[in-house]
């Protein structure tokens, strides 16, 4: 047999051991192995590193939804400056926040240095209906 015979033959027996086929793909039967966990113990000691200090001194995205609307892409796409859009909101009501998705207190638009601002309401518990499950929409 040829060297370069014997060398395709040493790939070929290689890759039948590895799981693969002539063109590199792996055989769909894996070999399986079963694996032991040892339990984990739950206790309430905090180890040196348990401080929550770096987590109170982060920032985390407040969003505050004033309404929304639903409008044709037809519509949309004639938007430019100057065009309107009416929100289904009065403007009476309180705005929404949220904290990522789920909205956890109510206020209202106020006005602070010039900028735009939301005088807190109502923070809403867990158990509030208007808080659980409740997801901000992204039409706002």
């Amino acid at each position: 047999m040829a060297k370069a015979d014997k060398a395709v033959a040493v790939k070929e027996k290689q890759d039948r051991q590895n799981g693969t086929d002539k063109s590199g793909q792996t055989d769909s039967k894996k070999q399986v192995q079963s694996v032991e966990f040892a339990e984990a113990v739950e206790n309430d000691s905090v180890g040196s590193g348990g401080s929550i200090d770096i987590l109170l001194d982060m920032d985390v995205p407040v969003t505050v939804a004033i309404g929304q609307t639903e409008i044709p892409v037809r519509r949309l796409l004639r938007l430019g400056p100057g065009s309107v859009l009416k929100l289904g909101k009065p403007i009476d009501e309180p705005v929404d926040l949220y904290l990522r998705d789920s909205k956890f207190a109510t206020g209202s638009v106020v006005v602070v240095d010039e900028c735009f601002a939301v005088k807190i309401k109502q923070i809403l518990n867990l158990n509030d209906s208007g808080a659980r499950g409740t997801k901000v929409d992204k039409k706002s």
